[in-house]
């Protein structure tokens, strides 16, 4: 695949950004798309990235093979499985940039609240109702361009679990809701050869990112964390409100 010099460049840096997510930091994996979408275009970028997600994935599933939330994680499979079933199948018909403005709008608005609202008590259980519309929304948002985390943290940040949890959590998730992802992409013609070959070099800068991303989240401390956590998801939920708007 010809990129160019610079298409090359923002290319490694999505790649970069991916393995962050995978080490932990799924905020920062919402960039990947927009950034690529500056030299091609948006839906052959989420094909060319899947790939690196899922490489990314298998070394993000080593690194957090024991810290996860089992129940969270029995709410939000099904539903994100949902949402990407919902995605395949009005892929056609949803125009991208609506739901990338929908994205950020989300996100921006969640963010905004905890900031400046800080929640106050005992942290939130993980409920089913609440769990089954945000994980079936970030399933969606997650087909189609990779932009699962804002909803996804709308519903896991509030539960205010342990940040290794957090992240092996997220970690999981995401690996199940990217492996689903590979039949309804090759179905939609978004994976070939010329791809694939790119994707297998930006997997070396992504999976030596995870563990850039892994070591992060065990020096940051627990609330710093989630500061910078809410920090990001609303500076990356204004920049899809921007790339959806222009």
């Amino acid at each position: 695949m010809d990129l160019g010099v610079a298409g090359w460049v923002l290319a490694v840096i999505a790649a970069v950004s991916v393995g962050l997510a995978k080490g932990g930091l799924p905020m920062v994996g919402s960039l990947a798309v927009p950034m690529l979408a500056g030299v091609m275009n948006p839906v052959a970028a989420a094909g060319l990235l899947l790939p690196v997600y899922i490489v990314s994935d298998m070394f993000g599933l080593i690194a957090y093979r024991r810290d996860f939330d089992a129940r969270v994680l029995k709410i939000l499979v099904p539903a994100t499985a949902i949402g990407v079933a919902l995605g395949w199948a009005t892929a056609s018909r949803v125009p991208e940039a609506v739901v990338t403005g929908l994205v950020g709008l989300i996100g921006a608005v969640f963010a905004l609240n905890a900031l400046l609202r800080p929640r106050l008590g005992a942290a939130r259980a993980a409920r089913l109702g609440p769990g089954l519309f945000w994980g079936t929304i970030t399933g969606f948002t997650s087909f189609v361009s990779h932009s699962g985390a804002p909803p996804y943290q709308a519903y896991v940040i509030p539960l205010d679990l342990p940040r290794k949890v957090f992240a092996g959590t997220s970690t999981i998730l995401f690996a199940w809701v990217n492996a689903i992802k590979l039949i309804p992409y090759a179905a939609l013609g978004q994976l070939n050869l010329d791809s694939l070959e790119t994707a297998a070099v930006l997997a070396v800068p992504a999976v030596a990112a995870v563990f850039g991303g892994v070591w992060l989240v065990r020096v940051i401390p627990h609330a710093m964390f989630y500061k910078i956590v809410t920090w990001a998801l609303l500076l990356i939920s204004l920049k899809l409100i921007w790339d959806a708007v222009r």
